[in-house]
Parts: structure tokens; sequence; C-alpha cells
């Protein structure tokens, strides 16, 4: 009944011309236009690829990077300020989590937790591409989205 009464009220709705509220609208970004090298950061070293999706995008805070850490590059060793995610699409790594090291490959996540430390180095020979994601705090995003 509850339900029959929900669909009248929107038919209702629609019948007498009441618009839709507007979409939110929407960003794409493509790998070619947002990459950029960079060393490894935390003072990793070597070399990666960025891809810092939406990092411009006023109001954002959520962070959603792509890196593509080159043979021999690392994220150095670092505590962690906010909750994070990792996720490993290819190639191999060793991460060292609160200072015990596991081995992660493809389909690999990791969350490591405000507080923690960590740090990501790159084994093999074939680059390790990785997602990382997190939630910045605002006042810090809007720095960024003057960089």
């Amino acid at each position: 009944m509850i339900a029959g009464g929900v669909l009248l009220a929107v038919a209702a709705a629609t019948a007498a011309g009441q618009s839709k509220p507007a979409p939110g609208g929407y960003i794409i970004e493509q790998d070619a236009t947002v990459a950029t090298a960079e060393p490894g950061p935390h003072a990793g070293g070597g070399q990666t690829t960025a891809y810092s999706f939406f990092k411009t995008t006023p109001g954002l805070n959520l962070v959603f990077r792509k890196r593509a850490l080159k043979p021999g590059s690392a994220i150095g060793y670092h505590q962690q300020t906010e909750d994070e995610i990792y996720y490993v699409l290819s190639g191999r790594g060793q991460m060292t989590l609160d200072g015990k090291t596991v081995d992660v490959g493809p389909g690999t996540a990791i969350l490591t937790r405000t507080g923690s430390s960590h740090g990501l180095k790159q084994v093999g020979t074939e680059d390790l591409v990785i997602l990382i994601n997190y939630e910045q705090a605002p006042a810090r995003n809007a720095v960024q989205a003057v960089r």
C-alpha cells in the first residue's frame, strides 16, 4: 500500500510538470593528460610516473592517484596522517607496514590507518602500478588546488 502511494505521488509530480533536480555534473580525465614524471615520493628514490586525477577540482577532498614505479624505485617509509588505500594493478613490490615487510602483487589491496607507517619498493622487471586513494582535510585541498 505504501509503495502504491509513492508511485502515485511520483506520477502526479511528473504529470504536474515538475522537473527533476539538475545533475551534479562530471569530470573525465585521461592518463595521457595528467601523467607526470616524478621521483619516488617520501624520498623513496628512483623514477615514477604519477597520475593525479582531479587534483585541481575545487571542493574535492578525495585524492585518487595512479602511480607507476619504475624498476628500482620506491615510496619512502613514512607515517600516515590519514587512512589510505593502495591497490596493486600490476607488477611486484615489497611493502613495509609498521616495520614488517610483505610481498604485494596484482589484486592486493592494502589499507594503512592513521598513525601507521609504511613504504613500498618495486621489485622485479616490470613497473609496479598502483592506485592510491585517501581523503584529505579541506584546508589542505584548497592549498593544493591553487598549485
